[in-house]
């Protein structure tokens, strides 16, 4: 097996499984967990995807315990990213063998596939957090197929989710429009937030949602997400993300950066796009107390 280098990140990495790659033309580790376990941290790398091709019908928990304990043998801290592709709920076991799990089948670049996954994703929320990720595959945005709108809101999701992000394109040929998108520092600021807690889906109606979660500091980050077919008016009212009514938050929109709000109270509506969204953190502003001094 040869390393491949992602030059975005400068980070090796190492896509493995089975008998065969999915390329069903190189071996793959099966059966050799501990030597290519050595191999990789030989190589330094930082990142190893363990899929899910030519298994033979042996059951995943097995195969990936195996290659588990021998990544930990060989001394290199590997990010081990589980990929059964979500069959066995691997949500709900991996957690004490990787870093990240797949919860999903392969993503496409097609808005059907980034809705669908998402909302499968979605489900398994509860189990990630600091130390284990529900991962719904890689990124999708610069591969040309989908609208900038429609990439914005998937990384924005993404992002949301506390999902690896991997970039799925060619960055030395991206786009200036791609480039804005996956380099956009405060919705990645959202993916790497300490507090570790994956957003959820908060209410849906009419392919209009709100999706929200906590993020460190008492903050909270909220996107609208228009699954419509037309530009539609959506709400957020504080009940739904635990806040009160006449708590006032500052809104900061992290496309625009730019702030919408010193003082928003009760709820906050926003007009979006077809297959677009509006992302924002919310911030409780804080009560100054007046101190009266005493001579």
């Amino acid at each position: 097996m040869e390393p491949k280098r992602n030059t975005y990140k400068e980070m090796y990495f190492v896509d493995l499984l089975s008998y065969h790659t999915c390329s069903w033309s190189v071996p793959g580790s099966l059966g050799h967990e501990e030597e290519d376990a050595k191999t990789l941290a030989e190589w330094e790398i930082d990142y190893f995807k363990y899929d899910n091709c030519d298994n033979h019908g042996i059951k995943p928990r097995g195969r990936y315990a195996n290659m588990s304990a021998a990544l930990l043998k060989a001394g290199r801290p590997i990010f081990f990213s589980l990929c059964e592709w979500g069959l066995e709920n691997p949500a709900t076991w991996a957690r004490n063998m990787g870093s990240s799990w797949r919860t999903t089948e392969d993503i496409k670049d097609q808005w059907s596939s980034v809705t669908l996954i998402a909302d499968k994703n979605d489900i398994w929320a509860k189990h990630a957090g600091p130390g284990g990720w529900n991962d719904p595959d890689m990124l999708e945005v610069g591969n040309g197929v989908m609208k900038f709108e429609e990439y914005r809101s998937h990384f924005s999701i993404w992002a949301l989710m506390k999902a690896p992000l991997l970039i799925g394109c060619d960055v030395q040929s991206a786009s200036k429009e791609t480039l804005s998108i996956i380099g956009n520092k405060e919705v990645i600021d959202v993916n790497q937030d300490p507090l570790g807690v994956q957003g959820r889906k908060i209410c849906s109606r009419d392919d209009l949602e709100v999706w929200a979660g906590p993020l460190s500091g008492k903050r909270i980050i909220v996107v609208l997400w228009n699954r419509s077919r037309s530009k539609a008016p959506i709400t957020v009212s504080w009940e739904d993300i635990g806040l009160s009514p006449s708590d006032p938050v500052t809104v900061r929109d992290l496309w625009a950066h730019s702030f919408v709000s010193r003082s928003q109270r009760g709820q906050l509506t926003a007009d979006v796009a077809s297959h677009d969204c509006q992302m924002y953190i919310l911030t409780p502003v804080k009560k100054i107390k007046k101190i009266q001094e005493y001579v």
